[in-house]
């Protein structure tokens, strides 16, 4: 796959994602991304910047027109934190850790994330309102409590599986509570 390929692949998914999760501005996009993956290659095995920066470039300018903050996770090595913007951390009030990614400990995109983000911040956790997964990165645990898959035509990128979820509220009550519809979906 060509790297333009992946920049589009990203796009096309994302788009689909986000005209099905309703977040509203300064809802948190949770990304996981094994470039390594990407390439066809084990995880954690080849960080790739070039790769990266072709999937950075299908997302960023979707994150910035529906006003999202980013949530880019690192690898294992660094416990799967994540860097995020600092504007994002004091809003949601997360707590940040010190540390700062590199290739070998966080991973391509997380090093990209943070050299591109203007005040680039690394918390420990955090509560995604929606997320994609590119490789396997196990971003699940940084969504809120009700994770809901979201199909997408696009089921791979590059050689990467490409796994996204919106999130919902729980429904509670029972059986004789009534849910609005668009939660039910």
């Amino acid at each position: 796959m060509e790297i333009g390929e992946l920049t589009s692949s990203v796009h096309k998914a994302l788009s689909e994602l986000l005209s099905i999760a309703e977040l509203k501005p300064e809802n948190i996009l949770v990304i996981g991304c094994s470039t390594s993956e990407v390439l066809g290659k084990k995880i954690g095995s080849a960080s790739n910047l070039e790769v990266a920066r072709a999937i950075m470039e299908g997302i960023e300018p979707l994150a910035k027109k529906f006003g999202l903050f980013l949530a880019v996770q690192c690898c294992e090595h660094l416990n799967r934190a994540l860097v995020v913007e600092e504007d994002c951390a004091v809003k949601y009030d997360l707590e940040v850790v010190t540390v700062l990614p590199h290739l070998e400990a966080g991973g391509a995109f997380a090093v990209l994330a943070y050299e591109e983000f203007a005040k680039p911040v690394v918390v420990e956790s955090i509560q995604g309102h929606t997320g994609m997964d590119i490789g396997d990165t196990m971003i699940g645990m940084h969504l809120k409590r009700v994770a809901v898959p979201v199909r997408s035509e696009v089921k791979r990128i590059g050689e990467a599986n490409l796994v996204m979820a919106r999130t919902r509220p729980k429904l509670i009550g029972g059986e004789r509570a009534k849910y609005p519809p668009y939660y039910v979906k």
